[in-house]
């Protein structure tokens, strides 16, 4: 799990999150076993001791980087390659099967399957995610109408009355990012929240991080959008099969990315 860490300057610069060596693995059961037959024979007296029946995915390999204050990070890599699973792997949710996580502050995961309560109105649900979030009940109402109006869901009616399973994906998307938005934070990962709002929500969105980052925050983004990530951040790491291919100047890193797909 991630470990609560006190920062220490480095010259100007607080580090937020340093991952070292940072291993992560899935262990998936109900794997095929090819019962009955030699070759699967063979495997479980080669794997006698692991789990019988579990398929180990590793999903992060070795990953190592110091974030800092003030710094907004962009996360791209393949399908598969390991960024969503890091940026959980940060905010405490999957545990290291080796190396260290260390946190300065409360990190914060905003993805879009981020989870309210559908059955509960949007309204409620604001209440609900801004106490979850550590807001008190006086915050959230001196922030209600601003989280409302930034998400955007009343333009077209008065939805933030109706219940949350009445809206399609990309309203409860920016109700969440909205809710998230609404607070400042130590460590705030979005993971894709920018890609499923109108090209107005998202400048709004990634004038937000902008903000967030000079309140002294750390961000990081997950998005396959390259210009959402030129337009937002100021470092970018690279991920390819669970490893860290690349690190460094948000422009230099794209450059070699956008070599390697052809994009």
């Amino acid at each position: 799990m991630a470990e609560q860490n006190p920062g220490e300057r480095v010259g100007d610069r607080v580090p937020t999150v340093i991952a070292d060596e940072l291993h992560i693995v899935y262990r998936v059961n109900g794997a095929k076993s090819g019962k009955g037959s030699a070759t699967a024979a063979l495997s479980r007296i080669l794997k006698r001791g692991e789990e019988r029946g579990v398929r180990k995915v590793h999903a992060v390999r070795g990953v190592s980087f110091v974030a800092y204050r003030g710094e907004a990070i962009g996360l791209i890599g393949s399908n598969g390659s390991g960024k969503s699973t890091l940026l959980r792997a940060i905010a405490g949710l999957l545990p290291a099967e080796k190396g260290k996580v260390y946190t300065d502050g409360q990190p914060s995961l905003l993805g879009v399957n981020a989870a309210l309560m559908n059955d509960l109105t949007g309204e409620r649900n604001v209440i609900l995610g801004g106490l979850a979030m550590g807001m008190t009940r006086e915050q959230i109402k001196a922030r209600y109408q601003d989280i409302v109006d930034f998400s955007g869901i009343n333009e077209k009616g008065d939805f933030i009355t109706l219940p949350m399973r009445t809206y399609s994906s990309g309203m409860a998307a920016r109700l969440r990012f909205s809710i998230a938005a609404a607070k400042d934070h130590d460590v705030l990962m979005i993971d894709e929240a920018l890609a499923t709002g109108d090209r107005k929500f998202q400048k709004r969105s990634e004038n937000r991080i902008r903000e967030l980052r000079k309140e002294a925050g750390t961000v990081f983004l997950v998005s396959h959008n390259n210009k959402s990530i030129r337009d937002t951040c100021n470092r970018v790491l690279w991920l390819e099969r669970g490893e860290l291919r690349m690190d460094g100047p948000t422009d230099e890193v794209l450059k070699e990315y956008e070599k390697f797909t052809g994009k």
